[in-house]
């Protein structure tokens, strides 16, 4: 058994996610932590709303609410929308608790004993009309390296590379569209060239990732600089320095605080269940010695979409190196030991809609909570898994959704169960028992197949390849309808064909129960039914829920997302009881009109 953290990456609260998001950094977890906690091991699955940072401010001032109002609202219903679709989190939290504070500035107090943080004279934006410092991602222009006229002014998103807003060319404010103001101010840097080589090191040990990942990383370690971690802001975590404590104008950049939220969630997690010192199984080194690298039985694997890849492969690694005392300037580990640094960063592609990019502000969007108003939670992951940008950009089409629906879940999955569960309930009220006479080999043959699904379709979520696992289950269910169609348990209506009736029938179940197995991971809300239909009683898929807390250190109260995820299926074929009562099923999926794909191609041009 592994001690494994599935860290997922933190959605902004700032609006509700759309579908494009959770097909990054939701699902995919989402189906990694089921998979690995039926497999037997000690899954700790963590995130929580990122709420700092200038666009939060700039958001709140224009609806005349406070800023923590603004995270207030879109927390809830960000936390909301997740446990609608299942994600089976064990705590999802927020970057406004105390505990957050706590452990963010116990992480740059400890870079900056080590000597990885150090003050710099700069020159930031500001705006000339307002005053108020404008953050580089509030700046656009003309990349000064490829020359793409839509760089930013902390990175390029055509090149990957890190920028300066005073460097670009031609450099606007996206908030009112004026040139801003340049002046002097202080702030700390992460010295990450002092890093570099550490981080190098480090990449060089990582096998089995996706290539871009890897590739993306490694580039980006040839011309590291020093990055800004403060910002002339007034809404986010103080500096905890001497002489900047309680200066109401300098804030840690939300950068820098949010990633490590995976870190401050974990313990905020351990607190919660009356162990507080949980936390550490997932995140030091075995025995708490040797290096940060090496995590002994503890792995970490971080989700998220490909514009968030540097933030997880080269600037977390490095704060964590940093503070573990493992760059060029040593040092020691601070009070939290040292930490480990992630086994992989699983990167998605960007999921676009209709042939566009998801856009909030253009109205090219579906929002989760929208989307699961009209359709079923396990259809729309049913279609991230099977078919979402998992290591390619991948466009949804309502035309596709309707097809991967219609065709595949409800003509394919749902198609398999139905039969089999309704012939059995007719004709012997229960699960028929195998015929004396034995197997057939053709009997032998099906449940070879959906026995060997459990290494096969389990190797490959663990290695990360979703589409290809999901593909392999449905294999197997393309199996099995196509053993009942050449069975035709139908056809056998005499008395005397009743034993090998039942057999065929027993054999059908059988695998309708691994199938739903393999499946569980993807189709949790489903799973839980076919269980049930199967005569099943208790949990098979456990789901998360929302619970109402105080807050761990005296601020104000917020949800939470939690659950109970130590009971449910085991990952392995468990054989199906002969003489359990079934009766008559009701559709497991929706068959969905056609229509709705010209009604919601009018919903996106309305």
């Amino acid at each position: 058994m592994s001690h494994v953290l599935a860290a997922v990456a933190w959605p902004y609260a700032n609006g509700p996610r759309h579908i494009g998001h959770v097909s990054g950094f939701g699902v995919p977890s989402d189906v990694f932590a089921r998979y690995m906690r039926m497999a037997g091991h000690d899954v700790l699955m963590v995130s929580g709303t990122d709420e700092h940072g200038t666009p939060i401010q700039v958001q709140a001032d224009a609806e005349g609410v406070t800023p923590r109002e603004l995270a207030d609202r879109y927390n809830r219903v960000i936390a909301e929308d997740l446990q609608a679709l299942g994600l089976s989190y064990d705590l999802f939290t927020r970057t406004t608790t105390r505990n957050h504070y706590a452990v963010v500035q116990e992480l740059f107090q400890g870079l900056h004993r080590n000597g990885y943080i150090v003050p710099k004279v700069t020159t930031g934006a500001i705006s000339p009309s307002t005053g108020r410092t404008l953050p580089d991602r509030y700046i656009e222009g003309t990349c000064p390296i490829c020359g793409y006229d839509s760089a930013r002014g902390d990175q390029c998103d055509n090149c990957g590379n890190q920028l300066d807003p005073i460097d670009l060319i031609n450099p606007k404010s996206k908030i009112n569209g004026e040139t801003p103001e340049f002046v002097e101010t202080e702030h700390f840097f992460l010295d990450l060239p002092a890093l570099a080589d550490a981080l190098r090191q480090w990449l060089d040990t990582r096998e089995g990732w996706r290539p871009n990942v890897l590739r993306f990383s490694r580039n980006l370690l040839d011309d590291l600089q020093p990055r800004a971690i403060t910002r002339d802001l007034e809404w986010g975590v103080p500096i905890p320095l001497e002489g900047w404590q309680d200066r109401p104008d300098k804030r840690i950049y939300v950068w820098f605080d949010a990633v490590i939220g995976y870190l401050s969630a974990s313990i905020e997690w351990a607190r919660r269940t009356g162990d507080p010192e949980a936390w550490r199984k997932y995140w030091n080194p075995k025995g708490g010695e040797g290096s940060a690298v090496s995590g002994g039985d503890a792995l970490g694997y971080y989700f998220m979409g490909k514009d968030n890849i540097v933030f997880h492969s080269v600037i977390w690694p490095a704060l964590l190196g940093g503070y573990s005392g493992e760059g060029a300037r040593d040092g020691q580990p601070g009070e939290l030991g040292r930490l480990n640094l992630p086994t992989e960063v699983v990167s998605s592609e960007y999921l676009t809609m209709e042939g566009r990019k998801f856009s909030s502000s253009r109205k090219v969007v579906i929002y989760v909570r929208d989307f699961l108003e009209r359709y079923d939670a396990d259809a729309l992951r049913y279609f991230i898994a099977v078919a979402g940008p998992e290591s390619n950009d991948t466009d949804f089409t309502w035309a596709e959704f309707l097809r991967r629906n219609n065709d595949e879940l409800v003509a394919g999955w749902g198609n398999l169960v139905n039969r089999s569960i309704s012939m059995a309930a007719k004709n012997f009220g229960a699960i028929p028992p195998v015929d004396p006479a034995g197997l057939t080999e053709a009997d032998e043959a099906l449940l070879a197949v959906a026995r060997a699904g459990f290494t096969t379709v389990g190797d490959l979520i663990a290695r990360h390849r979703q589409k290809q696992a999901i593909g392999e289950a449905m294999k197997v269910v393309a199996e099995a309808n196509r053993y009942l169609s050449e069975q035709a348990p139908w056809k056998l209506k005499g008395e005397d064909d009743k034993p090998r009736m039942g057999t065929i029938l027993h054999v059908a179940l059988q695998v309708v129960s691994d199938a739903n197995t393999l499946l569980t991971p993807f189709l949790p809300h489903s799973a839980q039914q076919v269980h049930e239909l199967l005569g099943g009683t208790g949990v098979h898929a456990p789901m998360p829920v929302v619970e109402e807390v105080e807050d761990l250190d005296g601020g104000p109260a917020y949800p939470v997302l939690t659950g109970d995820y130590t009971v449910g299926a085991r990952w392995e074929s468990v054989p199906v009881q002969a003489g359990r009562p079934l009766a008559a099923p009701k559709p497991v999926f929706r068959k969905l009109d056609p229509s709705i794909v010209d009604e919601e191609l009018a919903r996106l041009a309305g």
